[in-house]
């Protein structure tokens, strides 16, 4: 085992045993590795807020998102795309931001016959709360009534129990090209939100910011969506025993304890992006995935990599190995071939990411305007036995092959992300293995 990758266990186990007496002894002392499981703690809170921030802004050119209120994108995202990493180019999204605290909001579904379309609501610390969709029992069609912690809905309704008074509602409806688009709107326009009024709230810290401002908003979101877990709070709870204002001056020479803290939990998100797991040449997701329970390291790493992932039931996604982890960086030509049919109940696709210098991962701009390919690419080339060949490269690989090119960046680093819409348990349970990725 390399020393890059023992440093980075070393520092998971640490936090993650931090994590585990914090949720035991909320009174902890203030160590770097309670401080490094604090921040990794509350990272996806800061996410999801700055993502709210980022989707409600009035002044924004384009409005992404509403409050109670969906907003609809109408076509498929491009390289120009840049507010949440790893997007799809398989479906249009429909968000909203829901604000609970004045009483319970109704969403309407609607019945959209076979196209896939799915309904998450994420508590705002990216758990999925509920997906409603060709999964839920008795359908997904009808009216819904979200309800906050501690609140009642009215008898007979179906309700969603939402963890967080604010959640994210995130809609994926299938598109099938050009002309599926209409089609498509109406699905969308089908998913209506109502409920009492809201105001937006004011934006927090980035996980960017000095360590007191981003403790600072941290502490304020956690007043305003308690968290389903108290897993890594302990070294917060102790800084503000320390500094309420947290004050790295009030703190004197434990300053530097927090700032080691904060550095550990930055170098373990890093080292996550480059060291991971894989099975055949794929980076398989944890069960825990869109649930993640106590799980802090997971949900940190997910909420900068690929916030608001689908739960592995409904979307599994599966991270291709590269040169160094998750990460390629060749010239040459890569080939992934796949069956005449993927083990999956709904459509598959392979998208490709330059990557950004800190882990997150956006379509890539490529004279085909192709960001992904998959089942229902229009002019995809079969194999006699009904199998796909799919070229990867930086150039055209010309000839036969590029009817099944996939583009790379013209430079720097890339990924790759296969996507498996309602996998059947074969693929879930790891029966079926994807072929890998290979260099030709």
């Amino acid at each position: 085992m390399d020393r890059r990758r023992f440093a980075q266990l070393s520092i998971a186990a640490a936090v993650a045993g931090s994590a585990s007496s914090a949720a035991a002894a909320p009174g902890a002392g203030l160590t770097d590795d309670s401080i490094a499981a604090a921040w990794l703690a509350t990272l996806p809170l800061i996410e999801a807020w700055a993502a709210r921030a980022r989707m409600t802004d009035p002044n924004a050119r384009i409005k992404m998102a509403g409050l109670n209120a969906f907003v609809h994108a109408r076509e498929l995202v491009n390289a120009r795309f840049r507010a949440i990493t790893t997007p799809n180019n398989d479906t249009l999204y429909s968000q909203a931001f829901v604000d609970l605290t004045n009483g319970p909001v109704e969403l309407a579904v609607p019945d959209v016959g076979e196209r896939y379309q799915s309904v998450a609501i994420m508590d705002m610390y990216t758990n999925n709360n509920a997906v409603l969709g060709r999964r839920t029992p008795g359908g997904a069609a009808g009216s819904w009534t979200l309800v906050g912690p501690g609140m009642t809905a009215p008898p007979g309704a179906k309700i969603v129990n939402v963890a967080t008074p604010h959640a994210w509602l995130l809609a994926r409806t299938l598109v099938d090209g050009p002309d599926d688009l209409d089609a498509a709107h109406k699905a969308q326009d089908g998913l209506v939100l109502s409920g009492p009024p809201v105001e937006n709230g004011s934006p927090a810290a980035l996980r960017t910011a000095a360590w007191p401002d981003y403790f600072r908003s941290a502490d304020l979101l956690l007043a305003f969506d308690p968290p389903p877990t108290k897993a890594g709070l302990a070294g917060l709870a102790a800084l503000k025993d320390r500094s309420p204002s947290f004050d790295p001056a009030a703190l004197g020479a434990d300053a530097a304890i927090v700032e080691a803290g904060v550095k550990k939990a930055k170098a373990l998100l890093a080292a996550a992006s480059a060291h991971s797991q894989f099975k055949q040449g794929w980076q398989y997701p944890k069960a825990d995935l869109g649930n993640f329970g106590a799980d802090i390291v997971y949900r940190a790493i997910v909420a900068v990599a690929a916030i608001a992932a689908l739960v592995p039931e409904e979307a599994m996604y599966l991270r291709a190995q590269g040169e160094e982890g998750i990460l390629f960086h060749g010239d040459g030509l890569y080939q992934l071939s796949l069956p005449a049919a993927l083990p999956v109940d709904a459509f598959w696709s392979l998208t490709m990411y330059e990557a950004t210098a800190d882990g997150q991962f956006f379509f890539t701009e490529n004279p085909i305007n192709r960001y992904s390919i998959g089942d229902r690419t229009p002019g995809i080339a079969k194999s006699s036995g009904g199998g796909v060949d799919v070229w990867i490269s930086r150039t055209d690989p010309g000839g036969a092959r590029s009817s099944n090119w996939l583009p790379a960046p013209k430079a720097g680093t890339f990924a790759m992300i296969l996507r498996a819409y309602l996998p059947k348990p074969e693929l879930l349970d790891g029966q079926y293995m994807v072929p890998a990725i290979t260099a030709v």
